[in-house]
């Protein structure tokens, strides 16, 4: 257990932190789904939504809970999917 009152306080900000990020990693992981989801049901409308929707969710993620490139890489392949529907 921490005894300095800076080693406390950086329990609490680190706990803050967890939670911050486990929230927009789940969001990033929901909407990848859903547009997947979307993409495969076969409606080009709401898979356009639903795409744009994950990239930005994606894209808001950089810097924080995901690498530039690997964010790249996932709207990438997203969009690639998009295309090739039918």
């Amino acid at each position: 257990m921490a005894n300095h009152k800076s080693s406390k306080k950086r329990i609490l900000v680190t706990e803050k932190k967890n939670s911050v990020n486990n929230s927009r990693r789940s969001a990033v992981k929901t909407a990848t789904k859903k547009a997947l989801v979307a993409i495969e049901s076969g409606d080009r409308a709401t898979a356009t939504t639903a795409v744009r929707n994950a990239e930005s969710k994606i894209m808001k993620a950089v810097g924080k809970i995901l690498p530039k490139k690997r964010a790249a890489r996932k709207v990438s392949r997203l969009t690639k999917r998009m295309a090739k529907m039918a």
